[in-house]
């Protein structure tokens, strides 16, 4: 009488098994996401006593705000050959050996290793930057615009822990350069454990081994060379330069309203309640861009979002800063969840979604390193924040033309890798 029922406990106990599979996967991914910024928004409340601390020049503070987006750019374009070499599963874990480690160097030796340290941290940071989005897309594709929403959801989860929490831990160890800057290796490390159960997997843009393996081939997109496409360029400018009035503003909004009166804590509390304010925006507008024909409307209402924010917190009255950082960061989430959405939508397929992302993060920070710089920079000449802050407003307007191209409803071509005009 039992034979009857054998046919039907293997599906079920396989339908078990993809599930948890989908589970331990997805619980990895938000463990990896949470550490892609804590460790960059950790730094710009605690500015000052760093100058203090270590004898930093506002050109050091200047060079120490970039260099992670310089790493960023620098780093970004190794990530894919390296995923179709080792697979994308063994690289982000190896990546988070690697943030630890560097977040370890700067913490224990500071005098010395803050910037080395701080660089071989965005390297890492990078490499997931890049290969966290390709991967859900091969992996989970039927369910990549939530996925992609849950990493960014995570992303700023850490960032807001980390700006918040920057100058208490700095007061509550007495001061102490070492434990606030190495406490970061700390959810890093834990990140790395979490992600133990995703290196058995040997996923590869250009066809790999795991869940993925075997559903659409990749060859298409094989040989691509995506910046021979106006699209891409389309999409690295978007990249580009939300990324640049994010990270300038990342790295001098404490400063600014330091400067006008606000305490260091309390400058720490309205950095992260500005990357509070991407929370709801990158979880919603990747679900919202999947589901549009095309996203030139959420482009628009993005940057106009963007724009009041950055105006209001400078111009307006300091007793409504809060109102007016929670607005600048729903824009930001909003430009960060539709720059890592175009990467994906405008490629064929996986192989041809982790070249895009690459391009598009390797250029694009490159172009974004100049904003914490060209912000200080100016604040130093000017001895204001007015000139600046009209910039940054200014290069926020320019998001809205490369974004309405980079929202049209099209893909680069799947068989032609020349460019088509």
């Amino acid at each position: 009488m039992a034979e009857p029922a054998a046919p039907v406990a293997p599906p079920a106990s396989a339908g078990r098994r993809r599930a948890q599979r989908a589970a331990v996967f997805t619980l990895g991914v938000v463990a990896l996401a949470f550490n892609l910024r804590a460790a960059i928004t950790s730094l710009p409340p605690l500015f000052p006593e760093l100058a203090d601390r270590l004898h930093l020049s506002n050109a050091a503070l200047s060079a120490l705000a970039a260099l992670p987006v310089l790493a960023f750019g620098v780093f970004s374009g190794v990530a894919a050959p390296l995923s179709r070499r080792f697979g994308e599963e063994r690289v982000l874990g190896a990546a988070l050996v690697l943030l630890a480690a560097g977040l370890l160097l700067r913490g224990a030796l500071p005098g010395s290793m803050l910037f080395p340290g701080t660089a071989i941290a965005a390297a890492a940071i990078a490499l997931m930057n890049v290969l966290l989005p390709s991967l859900a897309k091969r992996r989970r594709p039927e369910q990549a615009g939530l996925l992609i929403g849950i990493y960014l959801l995570s992303l700023s989860a850490g960032s807001i822990v980390g700006s918040l929490i920057a100058v208490p831990v700095y007061r509550l160890s007495g001061g102490s350069v070492p434990l606030s800057l190495g406490l970061w290796a700390i959810p890093a490390l834990a990140a790395a454990v979490c992600w133990l159960p995703q290196l058995r997997f040997h996923t590869r843009p250009g066809g790999g081994l795991g869940p993925a393996a075997g559903r659409r081939p990749a060859q298409p997109g094989r040989g691509l060379k995506v910046y021979r496409h106006g699209l891409a360029w389309q999409v690295t400018g978007f990249m580009g330069l939300q990324s640049l009035t994010f990270y300038a503003t990342l790295s001098w909004l404490p400063t600014m309203f330091r400067d006008r009166g606000v305490s260091p804590g309390g400058a720490g509390t309205l950095l992260a309640l500005m990357s509070l304010g991407g929370v709801p925006t990158a979880l919603v507008i990747p679900v919202l861009a999947q589901r549009a024909r095309n996203q030139r409307a959420l482009i628009a209402g993005t940057v106009a979002v963007s724009v009041a924010g950055l105006a209001g917190a400078w111009f307006a009255p300091l007793g409504s800063a809060a109102a007016w950082v929670l607005l600048l960061g729903l824009g930001q989430g909003a430009a960060l969840g539709l720059a890592i959405y175009f990467t994906m939508a405008r490629a064929p397929d996986p192989r041809a979604a982790a070249s895009l992302s690459g391009f598009a993060q390797s250029v694009g920070y490159l172009v974004a390193t100049t904003g914490p710089l060209a912000v200080g920079f100016l604040h130093t000449a000017t001895g204001g924040w007015t000139v600046p802050v009209s910039c940054l407003l200014v290069i926020t307007g320019l998001e809205l033309v490369a974004g309405w191209q980079a929202a049209r409803d099209v893909t680069l071509p799947v068989d032609q890798p020349a460019a088509s005009g």
